[in-house]
C-alpha cells in the first residue's frame, strides 16, 4: 500500500471516533453574540489531550473582549514538531458561530446523526474542521511519521466578529508565524480569494411625540425608511460592478438588523439599523465606506417634516479586507487539487468565494493560505447560519483524507 492509501485506511478505521469528537464539539454552544466561548476552548483542549495533543491556551484579556462586545475568548494552538528544516503549516478553524435561530427539526446542540448527516449549529462552519484537521494530523503521524517541519492547529473564536481577537490577536502578539496555512472551508473547491466586508451601525434621531399629535414630532422610522430606500437604490447599481475572480460576482449590500421606538402610541424618536456591505477584491474599502456615508448623509438631509428634520450617527462596526492570493500558495493549491481529485473523483477548482473570513489576516501578515475543509458544494446546502445546519459525513471523511495527504506532501 502507498502512504496515501495507508492514510486513507487509518482515517476509515478511526472515523467513528472522529464523528464522536465532532459531536462533543457541537454540544458545547458558542453562540456569538453573546460570545462566551472560553468554555468551548477548555472542552476542546480536554478532548485533544485524549489524543496526546497538548493545546496551548491563549486567553484574550477580559477588557479587550468586553470592549469588542463579547464575553470571553481563549484561542488554542497545538504545535506538532517533527524535526529540523521543512515548513510549518498551520490549520485554522473557528469555533464561534451565530445563534441557532428558529425552525430547527434537530437539536442545534445535539450533534444528531440522521441519513448520513450530522446536525447542529457549527457542524458545517466550522467545528467540522476541528475534527478534519485534528484527525488528518493524527493519521499523518500514525502512518507517514514525518521527520521534518511542523504542523500547528489554530482553533480560534472570533471569526463572526472579524477575527481580530482570533488569528489577528495570535499574529499580533507573535504567538505564531507559519509558512503556509489552510483554513476551514468546503470540500469541492479550494478557495484562494474572497470578498471583504464593511459593517456599519446607523442611528437615526428624530423627535418623540404623542401619536395623537404626530405633527409635533419627527418620525425617526420614516426617516430611516427614506435612508434605507436610498441604500437599496445604491445596491441595484452594484450589479453592474463585476469581479474578475471566478466564483465572485458583484458587490452587494444588506440591512440585517433594525430596532427603534418606545411604544405603539408614540412617534419613534430613534431608530438604529445595521448594514453589511460585501466588497469584491478589486474594490478600495476606504472608497466604499466613503460612498456609503455619503448616501446616508444625503438621504438624511433630504428628509423634512413639519416638525423638522432628522440627524444621523454612523459608526463602523467592522472592516474586513478581501483575501487576495499570494504567490506562495501554489504548493497548497496543487496538493489539495491533486488529492481532492483522487479522493472525490472530480476536479477541485481553485476559485474565489463571496464570503469573508479571518483567513485574510494571515494573508495580510504575508502568510500564503487557502480555504479548504469538510463541506458541501455551496453554503446553501450546508444550511450555515440557517436552521438544521448539517455536515455530510462522507464529505467529512473524504476531506480529512485530502488534508492528510496534502500535509504529507507539504512536509516531505
Amino acid at each position: 500500500m502507498t502512504d496515501y492509501k495507508q492514510l486513507d485506511a487509518w482515517i476509515d478505521s478511526h472515523f467513528d471516533e472522529q464523528v464522536h469528537f465532532l459531536q462533543e464539539l457541537v454540544r458545547v454552544p458558542t453562540d456569538t453574540p453573546p460570545g462566551n466561548n472560553a468554555p468551548h476552548a477548555e472542552r476542546t483542549a480536554d478532548l485533544l489531550k485524549g489524543f496526546g495533543f497538548e493545546a496551548e491556551k491563549f486567553p484574550v484579556p477580559a477588557q479587550e473582549v468586553h470592549d469588542y462586545g463579547l464575553e470571553s475568548i481563549t484561542n488554542l494552538i497545538v504545535r506538532r514538531r517533527y524535526g529540523d528544516g521543512g515548513r510549518t503549516v498551520a490549520l485554522n478553524a473557528h469555533g464561534d458561530v451565530v445563534p441557532p435561530g428558529e425552525g430547527w427539526t434537530h437539536d442545534p446542540y445535539g450533534g444528531e446523526v440522521a441519513d448520513g448527516k450530522l446536525y447542529g449549529r457549527a457542524a458545517a462552519v466550522s467545528k467540522c474542521d476541528f475534527s478534519t484537521f485534528t484527525f488528518a494530523v493524527r493519521a499523518l503521524e500514525a502512518v507517514a511519521k514525518p521527520g521534518r517541519g511542523s504542523i500547528e492547529l489554530h482553533f480560534t473564536y472570533d471569526e463572526e466578529f472579524g477575527g481580530i481577537l482570533g488569528p489577528g490577536w495570535l499574529l499580533k502578539h507573535k504567538h505564531t508565524r507559519p509558512d503556509l496555512m489552510i483554513a476551514a472551508g468546503f470540500s469541492y473547491e479550494v478557495v484562494t480569494a474572497h470578498n471583504g466586508c464593511l459593517q456599519m451601525e446607523v442611528t437615526v434621531h428624530g423627535k418623540m411625540a404623542h401619536a395623537a399629535v404626530p405633527s409635533t414630532g419627527v418620525d425617526a422610522l420614516q426617516g430611516a425608511v427614506h435612508i434605507l430606500n436610498a441604500l437599496y437604490r445604491q445596491n441595484t447599481l452594484y450589479k453592474d460592478v463585476k469581479s474578475n475572480v471566478i466564483g465572485i460576482d458583484h458587490p452587494y449590500l444588506n440591512v440585517g438588523w433594525i430596532e427603534g421606538g418606545t411604544n405603539t402610541n408614540v412617534i419613534p424618536g430613534k431608530v438604529v439599523f445595521k448594514l453589511d456591505r460585501r466588497m469584491i477584491p478589486e474594490e478600495n474599502p476606504a472608497e466604499v465606506e466613503a460612498t456609503i456615508r455619503k448616501v446616508i448623509t444625503q438621504a438624511a438631509a433630504e428628509f423634512k417634516t413639519p416638525g423638522g428634520g432628522i440627524t444621523v450617527e454612523i459608526r463602523r462596526i467592522l472592516l474586513a479586507n478581501s483575501m487576495k492570493p499570494l504567490p506562495g500558495n501554489k504548493p497548497l493549491v496543487e496538493a489539495i487539487q491533486q488529492h481532492g481529485a483522487e479522493v472525490f473523483g472530480e476536479a477541485i477548482p481553485a476559485m474565489g468565494t463571496p464570503l469573508y473570513t479571518d483567513v485574510r489576516l494571515y494573508g495580510e501578515a504575508g502568510i500564503p493560505g487557502v480555504i479548504y475543509g469538510a463541506g458541501p458544494r455551496t453554503v446553501l446546502e450546508s444550511h450555515a447560519k440557517r436552521a438544521d445546519e448539517r455536515i455530510d459525513l462522507q464529505d467529512l471523511r473524504r476531506a480529512t483524507k485530502v488534508i492528510a495527504r496534502a500535509l504529507r506532501d507539504l512536509l516531505a
